[in-house]
């Protein structure tokens, strides 16, 4: 998308540099690093609700749905509403109006978090985490392209970047800022004490986070120097992948009332039997609904294969497999963080308090903003010599900010010294890749699939280590889906980039099916934590399509005389 649009203003632009506008870009990025810090924040957020409001693993992963799926729904409803208008709603608002709509949607979704934490009540919670994440889904529609339009078309790219750059430090922070607000303190608490602990503090988290939206909404709002961002053009027909996507949410909806309704009347006490009943009970309709999206966009390929009208962008199979690959990316990303804690509170982990986790959930989302800022490198137009020696640098400079961060929280960071061998293997990768991105796809999707397995068959700091550096190997993957995904797709690119968003909604599928995955292991088992060890396996899965993904791409790109190796990149 972003490659295309630049060309787009370039073809008009005269040969004058448009100067930035600092002033905008300055707020516009604050939004990036609420969409890190409120996500990031999630993996902190779901062992205090677990154990607060005694949930199993499957349960808790609920929080990543809400969040999550309303990037689908959200992106759909735009899709479906310009498709009945046949213009693009957010571009005749203008880009502006769109993320001052966002944030003040996401601001009543604070709302109704507050208001539910002061009910008491679990559902209520994830309802205000939707409509949060209603409102990201609406800002992340106008912020990407809004970025481009604040200079110069060929400095476009870069500004996106700067943006993907401080979402990566919103999701360092966020765990370390939640983890305070929600625990305290950086020492252990044990899960009985997170029990007892008052949700007074969500409270005033969620009160803070929602005044800084209506503050950045109305800087947005009142400042002379943030342009409008109107932009009017024709929205091209898509009648046959509107009724697709529409059927694919009922039936994701039909999927998940017998998992919920699964919870009515249970008694508090069952059996063993019985609980890994219920437990393959409702894999069953987890996977059900992950078959949804998979059946849909195979089946959606197959019949535009033969006959193309009516499908719009998705008769390209580039975009239905890149589709599934963000929805493997996205999933996998959330799913290795999200269960972390989890994990971590077992013997062989290091038997930790979800107090004590969350410097490594840290960790974690911290080895994506060293990949993104090494990525970004190549974004600034230096030479070949001062890339390979920036893309050496900036991930050791990046580590050891990470290393501050979390001292400066309290947190003891010698156990991730040697976690410098990871970030180092990251860096080989980087110059093996050469920012040819199906090339890098499929050397970071190869490490990823490594990492998993690596991670499945040992214990202790290796295997923390491997779990840890999944967050390395994600780093880097939305720009390389994103641009084989669009290519070629001309007229239909902006389309393509909806659906392309819309596919968010796999960090709302993977997490919860690991979840349950490790809960029906674990009733199956006397060991500690095997569950949840062996459910690291649905990580390696995705991995591996992800590693399919860039090596079919090539060819596909290819039969349609497209370059592969010279599509642009994108940052996220």
């Amino acid at each position: 998308m972003i490659a295309t649009l630049d060309e787009k203003f370039n073809s008009s632009a005269e040969d004058k540099i448009i100067p930035t506008n600092y002033g905008a870009l300055g707020t516009l990025v604050t939004v990036f690093f609420f969409w890190g810090f409120i996500a990031a924040g999630n993996s902190v957020f779901i062992p205090f609700c677990k154990h607060k409001f005694n949930l199993d693993q499957f349960q808790s992963q609920l929080v990543d749905t809400a969040f999550y799926f309303a990037y689908f729904l959200g992106a759909l409803i735009l899709f479906a509403v310009g498709a009945m208008r046949g213009s693009d709603p957010v571009a005749k608002w203008g880009y502006k109006k769109g993320i001052v709509y966002g944030l003040l949607f996401s601001a009543l979704g604070a709302v109704v978090m507050i208001i539910a934490v002061n009910l008491g009540t679990f559902p209520g919670m994830l309802a205000g985490l939707f409509v949060v994440a209603l409102g990201f889904s609406l800002q992340q529609t106008a912020a990407q392209p809004f970025a481009i339009t604040l200079g110069d078309p060929s400095t476009g790219t870069s500004r996106v970047t700067l943006g993907g750059a401080i979402n990566s430090f919103g999701t360092t922070i966020g765990p370390l800022v939640v983890g305070i607000a929600l625990f305290g303190t950086t020492a252990a608490i044990t899960d009985e004490k997170i029990a007892s602990l008052s949700l007074g503090k969500v409270i005033l988290l969620y009160s803070c986070v929602g005044s800084l939206f209506i503050a950045a909404a109305a800087l947005f709002y009142f400042s002379k120097k943030v342009p409008a961002g109107i932009t009017v053009e024709k929205t091209e027909k898509a009648n046959k992948a509107l009724s697709m996507l529409l059927i694919m949410t009922g039936l994701l909806a039909v999927m998940f009332v017998p998992i919920f309704s699964s919870y009515i009347g249970l008694s508090a006490t069952i059996s063993d039997a019985e609980k890994h009943a219920l437990e393959s009970y409702r894999l069953k309709w987890l996977i059900g609904a992950f078959a949804v999206i998979v059946i849909g966009l195979i089946t959606v390929n197959l019949s535009a294969k033969k006959n193309p009208d009516g499908w719009g962008a998705m008769k390209y199979p580039q975009l239905l497999l890149g589709m599934l690959g963000i929805f493997f990316y996205v999933g996998v990303e959330v799913t290795v963080g999200s269960n972390l804690s989890e994990l971590l509170k077992h013997e062989g982990f290091g038997h930790l308090s979800s107090s004590e986790a969350t410097k490594y959930v840290s960790m974690y989302w911290g080895s994506l903003m060293i990949g993104r800022w090494a990525g970004s490198v190549g974004a600034f137009g230096f030479s070949k010599q001062k890339r390979m020696l920036l893309q050496f640098i900036v991930p050791l400079i990046a580590f050891v900010i990470l290393l501050g961060v979390n001292t400066a929280f309290n947190y003891d960071m010698q156990p991730f010294y040697y976690y410098i061998v990871c970030v180092l293997i990251q860096i080989a990768a980087f110059y093996v890749s050469n920012d040819k991105p199906a090339r890098t796809l499929l050397i970071f999707s190869l490490l990823g699939v490594a990492a998993m397995v690596i991670g499945t068959q040992t214990t202790g700091t290796v295997a923390i280590y491997a779990f840890l550096s999944g967050g390395l190997c994600c780093s880097i993957m939305w720009p390389s889906i994103f641009s084989l995904s669009v290519a070629g797709l001309g007229k239909y690119t902006t389309q393509g980039s909806a659906f392309l968003i819309m596919m968010i909604l796999g960090g709302g599928i993977i997490p919860p099916i690991q979840g349950k995955f490790a809960d029906f292991l674990q009733a199956g088992s006397t060991i500690d934590g095997y569950g949840i060890h062996a459910s690291y396996w649905i990580a390696a899965a995705c991995y591996g399509y992800l590693a399919f993904f860039a090596f079919v791409v090539k060819g596909i790109l290819s039969k349609q005389g497209i370059n592969y190796e010279a599509t642009s990149t994108t940052a996220h």
